[in-house]
């Protein structure tokens, strides 16, 4: 099982990033998936998650401006990212809590990609 991310850059502050992430391989279902960030010398955080039923969850610093959304029949998860801020920039990887089709159950993460948001 494979995550795919895509869609990270440069982006002046307040304008908008579309992150996408895609789950390949022996996937039977996929629990929840996320995005979570991390800037050097500090712990990644989690930044929004979504579950398989549509539930989602944000962190403080993003609601608002962030929106998580998926397509199950794609096993994708996107992050339209709105109003960035300075303080946005890192790397954004995503995760995956997934089920494979002879029962194995872990979470995958994606290689991350890259967002600079400039002052």
């Amino acid at each position: 099982v494979q995550l795919q991310a895509s869609g990270g850059g440069l982006v002046q502050a307040g304008g908008s990033l579309r992150l996408s992430c895609a789950a390949s391989g022996s996937i039977f279902v996929i629990n929840d998936m996320g995005w979570y960030r991390q800037v050097p010398g500090k712990q990644r955080e989690l930044v929004a998650d979504i579950t398989g039923g549509g539930s989602t969850n944000y962190a403080d610093s993003v609601k608002g401006r962030f929106t998580i959304s998926s397509d199950n029949a794609k096993n994708t998860v996107y992050l339209q990212m709105n109003s960035l801020k300075p303080e946005d920039t890192a790397v954004y990887y995503c995760n995956a809590d997934i089920v494979t089709h002879i029962g194995v159950r872990f979470r995958s993460w994606g290689q991350g990609t890259l967002v600079t948001v400039s002052s």
